[in-house]
């Protein structure tokens, strides 16, 4: 019984840490003020320069498509995937007339699927400021340059891909990466697809779309019965029905790529049901 509370407790303890230094490094995101848009957040930067319970950071804010910003000092702590912070004093800034850099503070908790870290923030200084923190890991380093950041571009496009419901860059690279290619089996002599294979398509979609720069190509296939002739035009319906299923579930035409062989690259024995079954197939590949 020892033996068993000694395992439990080294595995909490072991994931308590690894949770932590997951949440150190550097972040980005968006502060969606209450009662405003998604469009009209203002962007923020967060570097957790430990895996410490505690911690002293920094954040940056930026209005976008403005040389507006101020680089904030900050107190915070972790506890599992939990965090909170509060900005201490501003570093340096560059204002208008029109703008206020009010000291936040947050809290906030990492989602595991998502990859997002998400919470609530409000100002100890401004009166009915406050709203949603929205966080994903950063490739970048930590600007603290006395301009804004020299590609504000990143914004528009998340602001898309989070309003789509996408997941965050390191959880769709992993999907990527991790994705396994099954083929789209037919029926002799059909071109449609199966219910069946619809979740798998929805979901070659998903992690497409996720990417801008991915695209993919689908590459249809017959059994040996018949003509060359007619296989091959067989093939590139079935490819065309796949081409379509994408591009009806939000897929655009020049993110696919469509080939087809008729009966020249079985992966099967053609004498054969089972054979022949496994030859009337559409397959995929990235490229």
């Amino acid at each position: 019984m020892k033996t068993l509370w000694l395992s439990v407790l080294f595995c909490v303890l072991t994931l308590s840490a690894l949770t932590q230094s997951m949440l150190s490094g550097n972040w980005q995101g968006i502060l969606i003020r209450d009662g405003g848009t998604i469009q009209q957040a203002t962007i923020i930067y967060l570097t957790i320069p430990t895996s410490d319970k505690e911690f002293m950071g920094k954040t940056r804010e930026e209005i976008y498509d403005t040389e507006l910003f101020a680089v904030k000092k900050l107190k915070g702590t972790t506890n599992g995937k939990n965090l909170n912070f509060q900005q201490s004093f501003i570093e340096k800034k560059k204002t208008s007339s029109k703008t206020t850099w009010c000291m936040l503070s947050a809290t906030m908790s990492y989602n595991d699927s998502t990859g997002y870290i998400e919470g609530k923030y409000t100002s100890t200084d401004c009166r009915n400021n406050r709203g949603k923190i929205i966080l994903y890991r950063s490739n970048v380093a930590f600007p603290e340059g006395d301009k804004s950041t020299p590609s504000q571009a990143w914004f528009k496009t998340f602001v898309s891909d989070y309003s789509k419901g996408y997941f965050a860059p390191e959880i769709r690279n992993r999907e990527r990466d991790n994705f396994k290619f099954v083929p789209i089996y037919f029926d002799y002599d059909l071109d449609e697809i199966k219910p069946e294979y619809h979740d798998f398509l929805i979901r070659l979609v998903r992690v497409v779309n996720g990417h801008s720069d991915l695209r993919i190509k689908v590459t249809g296939h017959t059994d040996a019965d018949g003509s060359d002739e007619y296989n091959l035009d067989l093939s590139k319906r079935r490819a065309e029905a796949i081409i379509e299923f994408f591009t009806s579930h939000g897929l655009s035409k020049d993110r696919l790529e469509i080939d087809f062989k008729g009966e020249s690259l079985p992966v099967d024995n053609n004498s054969t049901p089972e054979g022949k079954q496994n030859n009337r197939r559409v397959d995929f590949s990235f490229i």
